[in-house]
């Protein structure tokens, strides 16, 4: 009696267990993180450069030097290795030195 009764309490606490790991098993990877390039479609329609220096004042009279993509609030993520992603472009990984004509500059932290 005591062997069955260990039987099923143990079958009932591997199956939660079981469950648990084969949903962890069947989770997808992330996908790739991909660097924007200007030649990337919606990244010629918004202007982007990989380098604020380079932008066109006649073409973008809004843009001013010291906006820079590392300045933006469209970030999602930190700067590493001089890259993090954009919203603005599904989360591609943009230059921190970039900018586009939706840069919008990053609120102040609350003091």
């Amino acid at each position: 009696m005591n062997n069955r009764r260990q039987f099923l309490s143990r079958l009932v606490a591997g199956v939660p267990a079981t469950m648990a790991g084969l949903a962890i098993a069947q989770t997808p990877p992330p996908p790739p993180v991909v660097k924007l390039e200007e030649s990337d479609p919606v990244a010629m329609a918004l202007g982007y450069k990989t380098d604020t220096t380079k932008v066109d004042s006649t073409k973008y009279p809004q843009h001013k030097p010291d906006q820079i993509c590392a300045d933006c609030a469209l970030l999602t993520g930190a700067v590493k290795d001089g890259y993090a992603p954009c919203s603005a472009f599904g989360n591609k990984l943009v230059t921190e030195k970039g900018w586009c004509s939706v840069y919008v500059k990053r609120p102040e932290p609350a003091k």
